[in-house]
């Protein structure tokens, strides 16, 4: 018995592939969030090294360490504040530093999962020349020309900055008639061909402002091209069929997104 056939596509910059080999649309951070994200990470390393110093200084003047210990602490902070501290916070924070936390970003892995200790540890070495060292200005020209705005320690890291923050949707038009409760449980809508998705859809948002007349006119028009997608027909006004099914379709596709996303959520756990 010959086998099922095999369909190939090819993945979209934006999507991850799972275990499962699913394909989850994602959505990298900007070149300039993540800049403006690494710019606060930059200015509090910095705050945190200037705090030790003056703390250090301190004990220097009351004679409780010498030149030499003051040295040595000096090292061992420099160490601490450009690679251990920021690897120890993205590990523990599952790629929430600061600046992402503040931009709406976090570091996930490339298929999308929550990034390890060997993950941080990479990206906190080389931040050392990317980020300290030249200001920025390495991570920022390897950011421009690499399609999720990586940075040289993502590459190589095999990370990159997944957006956590996405803007509320504006309220929604598409509410469920009253009364028709029972038929949308039961009914069957078929894929509806998208220029006829976008006639249902802008008929919904802007059906008030339309002259009666010419609003039944038109409802009944596209409740006649619904039918060969629809069963069972409910015994309405043609502009209820139509909100109805509007609704239905946008219910549908908001669970699918809401698994999509609890998808998401399992992989970064």
């Amino acid at each position: 018995m010959p086998g099922r056939p095999i369909v190939r596509r090819q993945l979209d910059h934006d999507e991850v592939l799972t275990g499962e080999a699913v394909a989850l649309d994602v959505q990298p951070i900007g070149l300039l969030l993540r800049a403006a994200g690494a710019a606060i990470d930059l200015v509090a390393s910095v705050l945190l090294f200037l705090a030790f110093a003056f703390f250090v200084g301190f004990l220097a003047a009351e004679g409780l360490i010498d030149q030499a210990g003051m040295q040595i602490s000096m090292i061992v902070m420099l160490v601490l504040v450009v690679v251990a501290v920021p690897a120890a916070v993205e590990t523990l924070s599952r790629g929430r530093s600061l600046g992402k936390l503040a931009v709406g970003g976090r570091i996930v892995r490339a298929d999308g999962g929550a990034i390890g200790f060997r993950h941080a540890f990479i990206r906190a070495l080389l931040g050392v020349l990317e980020i300290f060292m030249t200001l920025g200005s390495v991570a920022l020209i390897v950011g421009m020309f690499t399609p999720r705005a990586q940075r040289l320690g993502d590459l190589v890291a095999g990370t990159y900055a997944e957006r956590t923050r996405t803007p509320a949707l504006p309220p929604s038009e598409r509410a469920l008639p009253a009364g028709m409760e029972g038929w949308a449980a039961i009914a069957d809508v078929a894929r509806i061909p998208d220029r006829l998705g976008r006639r249902l859809t802008q008929f919904v948002a802007g059906a008030d402002a339309m002259v009666p007349g010419s609003r039944a006119r038109v409802a009944a028009e596209l409740a006649d091209d619904l039918r060969p997608f629809v069963a069972p027909i409910p015994p309405v006004d043609p502009e209820i069929l139509v909100r109805s099914v509007v609704a239905v379709r946008r219910d549908r596709e908001l669970r699918a997104l809401a698994l999509q996303a609890e998808r998401v959520a399992a992989l970064t756990r």
